[in-house]
Order: structure tokens, then C-alpha cells, then sequence
């Protein structure tokens, strides 16, 4: 028995040029949707690290306070109260032994930033350092490196 076609498929070629350039810009476009999205991911995970690091002070000095019984207002010396000393030499060629403290002195995961103590144990309510990035952003708003509630500290 013969087989025959009775109707004719027309097979149709591959993508034409314009329809492989939209293909091209819709995944181009989705890739730097991905790009925008993990930098303000990176931004938020930066903050919460600083705010960490602040709040991880700020317990160190409360600590060391509470410890000792100071009271608030008197000078505060983060290098020889709070911080971690590293073994090594001073700038006339003594040794220096490591000293284990609180924790050692944190930096600002934006930019390695440091943190400004107040120099003085503070009231409760206001935080022992303060982020170089906590100032007036590049837009006039503040900038977000400060924990948004400080009551109770």
C-alpha cells in the first residue's frame, strides 16, 4: 500500500535576526535586574553587620562598666579598656604582649571604615561608637549605618 500525503506541512525555518536581538535584550535585561538586586542585597547584609558590630561594642563597654562599677560620664579609653592588643613592637622597639580584652576593634564592613568612641561611658540610651558612614549621605539624608532604636541600651 502507497502512503500519501494528503496536506503539505510547510516546515518553518530557524529565528530570524530580530526575534534572537529580542531574545538577547530580554536576557541581558533580567541579568542586570540580577546585578541591581544582589547589590542592594550586599548593601542591607553591610548594615546589619555595622549595626552588629556597634551593638557588639557597645555590650563590651556596658560590661566592663558594670564590672568595675563606673559610673557613666567618666573617660573611657577604648584601646586599653575594650579593645584586643596585638603581640608586637612599639615605635621606639619595645615588645608589646597581647592582651586579651573585650574583642578586637571592629571595622565597617562598607568600607573598613572605623568607629568613633565617645570617650566617655555613656548614658543609657546612646550607643559607645559610632560608624564613620553615620553622617550625612551624598543625597543630604542621614545615612543608614546607626540602629534606629538605642533605648535601653
Amino acid at each position: 500500500m502507497k502512503l500519501t500525503k494528503t496536506a503539505k506541512t510547510k516546515i518553518k525555518p530557524g529565528m530570524t535576526l530580530i526575534e534572537i536581538t529580542v531574545v538577547i535584550l530580554v536576557l541581558l535585561t533580567l541579568i542586570s535586574v540580577l546585578f541591581i538586586g544582589a547589590n542592594i542585597y550586599k548593601k542591607g547584609a553591610d548594615r546589619a553587620a555595622c549595626i552588629l558590630n556597634i551593638r557588639n561594642v557597645h555590650q563590651a563597654v556596658r560590661a566592663n562598666q558594670n564590672l568595675k562599677g563606673i559610673n557613666t560620664g567618666t573617660a573611657l579609653n577604648m584601646s586599653t579598656e575594650i579593645y584586643n592588643t596585638a603581640a608586637g613592637t612599639d615605635g621606639d622597639g619595645n615588645a608589646i604582649t597581647a592582651v586579651e580584652r573585650y574583642l578586637s576593634e571592629p571595622n565597617c564592613p562598607t568600607d573598613d571604615g572605623l568607629y568613633t568612641a565617645q570617650g566617655v561611658y555613656p548614658e543609657v540610651g546612646i550607643a559607645a561608637v559610632i560608624c564613620a558612614n553615620n553622617g550625612l549621605a551624598s543625597g543630604g539624608a542621614i545615612s543608614d549605618h546607626a540602629p534606629e532604636n538605642t533605648n535601653g541600651w
